[in-house]
């Protein structure tokens, strides 16, 4: 491990924060816009389906940021797989009266950015080295 890999593996960690980032900034507004005719009692306005729309709105960018980038199709798989597995611990809670809506949204979240990180250092030669071209 050297500082040109640690650099490359932070600027890899920036990158997919700020696809994700911009997708919640962008496709967000779109979700609620469509769902806005249901009201706020809706299926579709409920905390467990908006906190799976909220990672998805940030899973489509990310992935798509990091095939852009070269990375194969397994570790793009395994970070869509993280972004939602902090909200499958966090909505059970949810269910049970553990967590509020407020509460679901920040631990799915915090759990996000750790399990991203944990995912990314399993890879570490993925995300540190260089990725020039897309591999099948």
């Amino acid at each position: 491990m050297n500082a040109r890999q640690i650099r490359r593996f932070a600027l890899h960690y920036g990158e997919m924060v700020a696809a994700m980032l911009l997708g919640m900034m962008v496709l967000w507004p779109v979700w609620m816009l469509a769902t806005s005719a249901a009201g706020d009692g809706s299926w579709l306005r409920s905390a467990t389906v908006e906190t799976l729309v909220m990672a998805t709105t940030m899973a489509l960018p990310m992935a798509g940021w990091m095939r852009f980038r070269g990375h194969r199709w397994a570790p793009i798989a395994e970070m869509c797989a993280v972004m939602y597995a902090g909200f499958a611990v966090a909505v059970p809670l949810y269910w049970a009266g553990a967590l509020g809506e407020h509460g679901l949204m920040m631990v799915g979240h915090i759990a996000m950015f750790v399990l991203m990180l944990v995912a990314m250092t399993w890879r570490w030669q993925e995300y540190a080295g260089c990725h020039d071209a897309v591999a099948a």
